[in-house]
C-alpha cells in the first residue's frame, strides 16, 4: 500500500448523483460556470501546488489540502444558502465523511501492525540479513528490486521502498551510479508490486471497496490479481535495461546481526490472518472490509497483553533484543508522528473532490475523458497525470465520476493509476521519500534520464493488460 509508513493506502467515493442529493429533494446546482466554481478551482490548484513544492517547503503536505476543503464547503454552502437550498450541502459532507472514516480506519490497522512489526524489528533483522550475505552489486540489483515487489503487495510501497533502499545505501554506498539505478529500480518495483494487490496501494484499496459493478459482474478482490502479469512486466522490462549499466562488483560485506525481538513472526501471522478477515467478511459475509480489520486489531491488542503479561523479570538484561517497549503495542502513538499526515492529506482531497464534484466538474471531465475521448486513452491518461498529480485525487476523481466501463478497463486504470507515478521521482510517496533518504545520490534528474526506459515498461505493461486478459474488457 502506499500509506506513508506503511502502506497502505484510501476512499471509496459516491456516485455524483448521490452526492448532490438532499433529502429535501432539491436537484443539483450547475455552479461550473459560476463564480464559486472558478474560486474553488483556483482553491483546489493553489493547495495542490503547495503539495507539490512540500520537498523544498517542508510544509506538510495535508495542511494546504485541510484548509482549502474547509474554503471550498463554506463556499459552496453560502452560495446554496443564497439559493434557500438548506441541507444539500450538509448531506454531501456527511456522505464524504462516512466513506472517508471506513477507510481511514482500514488504513489506521495496516498502518498499526506495520509499526508493531517494525518494532519488533522485522524490517531491521530483513536488512542486516541481506547486507551480510555479502551479494554483489548486480545481485543486489536484482534482489532489492524483487523484494519490493513481493513485499509492496502486502506492506506498502513506501516502507517496502525505505527498508531496500537502506540496504542498498549500507553496501553500495559510496557508488553514486549504483545508488541511483538501484533507488529507481526498488521506486519502480515497489509501485509495480503494489498494483496488483487490494492492499498494496490506496488507490486499489479505493476501487476495491468502491464495489463497482460492470455489465461482467462486480470488481472484487480476485480481479486485481489479473494485474500481477501486467504490473510484473511493469518492472522486468526497465529493470532489465537498467541492470547491464550495473557493475558486477563485489563490495564488503560486514555489520551486526539483528535479532528480531520476541513475538515478531506471530505477529506476521496476524497481520495475515486479519487480511483474511477482512477479505472474508468482505466476499462472504457482504459487510464492510474495514469492520475485518477492526477485528483484525484486536488480534494485536489480545497479543500484545499477553506478550506483556508473559515478560519475565528474569529476563530484564535481554529485555532490548526480547521485548523491548512493554507498551510498544500502544502504536498509535507512533502512528501520530507520521502517518496522520497521510491520513488527513487524504480527508483534504476527499473533501477538495467531493466540493469539485458536487460543483458539476467532474461530470464534466468524465464526458470529455470517458465519452469523447473513450475509456482506454482516458485510463492511460490517468497514469501519465498520476506521475504528476498524487495518484490518490486522481483516483478519486474517477471514482467520482464512476463511468460505465468494463472490468478489464476498471483494472486498467487501477494499473495505470499504480504504476504511473514510477515516471518521475516525485509522482509516488517512494520515490519522494527515497530523495530525502538517498539524497544528493537518488534526484529528480537522475530518475528523469531513465524515464523513457520506465514509459516502455509502461506501455508494455499496458499492452499486456490488454492482451492476456482481453475477455474482461
Amino acid at each position: 500500500m502506499r500509506i506513508t509508513s506503511p502502506m497502505l493506502a484510501l476512499a471509496l467515493l459516491l456516485l455524483p448523483g448521490l452526492l448532490w442529493a438532499s433529502s429535501a429533494g432539491a436537484q443539483p446546482v450547475e455552479l461550473t460556470t459560476h463564480w464559486v466554481g472558478y474560486t474553488a478551482i483556483a482553491i483546489f490548484a493553489v493547495a495542490y501546488l503547495l503539495v507539490m513544492a512540500e520537498e523544498f517547503t517542508h510544509l506538510r503536505k495535508s495542511k494546504p489540502v485541510i484548509l482549502a476543503a474547509g474554503l471550498i464547503w463554506a463556499l459552496i454552502a453560502a452560495v446554496y444558502q443564497g439559493m434557500g437550498i438548506d441541507h444539500a450541502v450538509e448531506d454531501a459532507i456527511r456522505h464524504n465523511l462516512l466513506e472517508y472514516a471506513g477507510l481511514m480506519l482500514f488504513l489506521l490497522v495496516a498502518m498499526t501492525y506495520i509499526n508493531a512489526m517494525d518494532e519488533r524489528k522485522v524490517f531491521e533483522a530483513l536488512r542486516s540479513w541481506l547486507v551480510k550475505k555479502g551479494f554483489g552489486l548486480r545481485q543486489l540489483f536484482w534482489i532489492t528490486g524483487l523484494l519490493a515487489f513481493v513485499i509492496s503487495p502486502i506492506a506498502d510501497n513506501l516502507t517496502t521502498a525505505l527498508l531496500m533502499c537502506a540496504v542498498v545505501m549500507a553496501v553500495g554506498g559510496d557508488n553514486n551510479k549504483f545508488v541511483l539505478t538501484a533507488c529507481i529500480n526498488i521506486v519502480v518495483a515497489a509501485n509495480a508490486g503494489g498494483a496488483f494487490s487490494p492492499f498494496g496501494d490506496i488507490t486499489t484499496l479505493m476501487v476495491w471497496q468502491k464495489q463497482i459493478e460492470t455489465p461482467q459482474g462486480m470488481v472484487d478482490f480476485w480481479s486485481f490479481f489479473m494485474l500481477f502479469v501486467p504490473s510484473l512486466v511493469n518492472w522486468l522490462v526497465p529493470a532489465a535495461i537498467m541492470a547491464m549499466t550495473v557493475p558486477k562488483e563485489q563490495p564488503h560485506a560486514g555489520g551486526k546481526a539483528v535479532v528480531m525481538r520476541r513475538g515478531a513472526r506471530r505477529i506476521i501471522v496476524l497481520f495475515l490472518l486479519t487480511i483474511m478477515t477482512a477479505v472474508a467478511y468482505h466476499n462472504f459475509l457482504h459487510i464492510p472490509p474495514v469492520i475485518g480489520m477492526l477485528t483484525g486489531l484486536a488480534y494485536l491488542q489480545f497479543f500484545g497483553y499477553y506478550l506483556k503479561k508473559t515478560h519475565r523479570r528474569s529476563d530484564a538484561a535481554t529485555d532490548e533484543e526480547q521485548l523491548g517497549d512493554l507498551v510498544a503495542f500502544d502504536v498509535f502513538n507512533k502512528v501520530a508522528r507520521a502517518e496522520w499526515d497521510t491520513l488527513l492529506f487524504f480527508y483534504g482531497v476527499v473533501m477538495c473532490v467531493g466540493g469539485l464534484g458536487f460543483l458539476g466538474y467532474l461530470s464534466v471531465a468524465s464526458e470529455i475523458m470517458y465519452i469523447d475521448w473513450g475509456p482506454t486513452q482516458a485510463n492511460v491518461a490517468v497514469g501519465v497525470l498520476s506521475a504528476i498529480v498524487d495518484n490518490i485525487p486522481v483516483m478519486f476523481a474517477v471514482l467520482t465520476m464512476l463511468p460505465d466501463m468494463s472490468v478489464g478497463q476498471w483494472m486498467l486504470v487501477t494499473l495505470t493509476a499504480g504504476v504511473g507515478g514510477s515516471l518521475l521521482s516525485i509522482g509516488s510517496a517512494a520515490g519522494v521519500a527515497l530523495m530525502g533518504q538517498a539524497r544528493g545520490k537518488y534526484t529528480f534528474f537522475g530518475h528523469l534520464k531513465w524515464t523513457p526506459v520506465i514509459a516502455l515498461g509502461y506501455a508494455a505493461s499496458i499492452a499486456t493488460h490488454m492482451w492476456i486478459n482481453s475477455s474482461a474488457f
